[in-house]
C-alpha cells in the first residue's frame, strides 16, 4: 500500500522550467519502476516518462524527449521529473505512479499505485 505524493507543480511561462517530485511512503520503492503521466482537461491520461528500478533505464514520450528528464533517488524514496523548455501544451495535471515490478512500462494499467497529481500550467 504505497502512498505517493507529488509536489512542485505551479505556473510558469513558456520556455521556463519546473521540477516535480514524487515521494513514496515505503522503502520497497527501490524495487519499483516509476512513471509520470499527465492529463489535460478533456483529454485522456497520457504517458510522459518512466524509469527502471535502478535508474539505469529511462524512456520518454516523443513529445517530451530532449526537454524532460526523469531521475530517482532510492535512498530518499523519491522520483523526479525535471521539465525544461515548457510549452503551453504541457499544461496538465501530472501524476506519479509506481509498478510492483522493476522494468519500465508505458501503459497506465500496469501501474498499481498513483499519487493525487500536481498541476502544471504553462502560459504563453
Amino acid at each position: 500500500q504505497v502512498q505517493l505524493v507529488e509536489s512542485g507543480g505551479g505556473l510558469v511561462q513558456a520556455g521556463g522550467s519546473l521540477r516535480l517530485s514524487c515521494a513514496a511512503s515505503e522503502r520497497t520503492f527501490s524495487s519499483y519502476a516509476m512513471g509520470w503521466f499527465r492529463q489535460a482537461p478533456g483529454k485522456e491520461r497520457e504517458f510522459v516518462a518512466a524509469i527502471s528500478w535502478s535508474g539505469a533505464g529511462t524512456y520518454y514520450a516523443n513529445f517530451v524527449k530532449g526537454r524532460f528528464i526523469i531521475s530517482r533517488d532510492n535512498a530518499k524514496s523519491t522520483v523526479y521529473l525535471q521539465m525544461n523548455i515548457l510549452k503551453p501544451e504541457d499544461t496538465a495535471v501530472y501524476y506519479c505512479a509506481a509498478r510492483t515490478r522493476g522494468i519500465i512500462s508505458t501503459r497506465a494499467y500496469e501501474y498499481i499505485y498513483w499519487g493525487q497529481g500536481t498541476r502544471v500550467t504553462v502560459s504563453s
